[in-house]
């Protein structure tokens, strides 16, 4: 298993930026991908979630709806975090987890998941 986050970068409040998570592994048919975030002086926070394929089910922190997509492709072990309207308070380093999910709803909370990448930094400031 490897998973390795790239796209972060500096950006103004407002401005986008799209993360992806390239999961070297199994099929992710079977397996729920999430994105968690990190702050100096914070906890780690889930951001995102999508559940196994079959089901495609997304989950979103409240702080993010309306602002973050998470997706992948079908053809592609790949998941995506599209960010818009990004505010300074979403700086941190972004980190995408994986874990097996075949039924029920996805895992959610830092400690269910198994598979982590080493994370990106995102920064957001004028």
């Amino acid at each position: 298993w490897q998973l390795v986050e790239y796209g972060g970068n500096w950006v103004r409040p407002g401005g986008s930026l799209r993360l992806t998570c390239v999961v070297s592994g199994p099929s992710l048919e079977h397996y729920a991908v999430a994105w968690f975030r990190q702050s100096p002086g914070k906890e780690r926070e889930p951001v995102a979630c999508i559940g196994r394929r079959a089901a495609y089910s997304t989950k979103y922190a409240d702080s993010v709806k309306g602002r973050f997509t998470i997706s992948t492709e079908s053809d592609k072990n790949e998941v995506y975090l599209q960010m818009d309207s990004l505010k300074p308070e979403d700086s941190a380093v972004y980190y995408c987890a994986a874990e097996y999910h075949n039924e029920g709803d996805a895992p959610w909370y830092e400690d269910e998941f198994t598979h982590w990448g080493q994370g990106t930094q995102v920064t957001v400031s004028s």
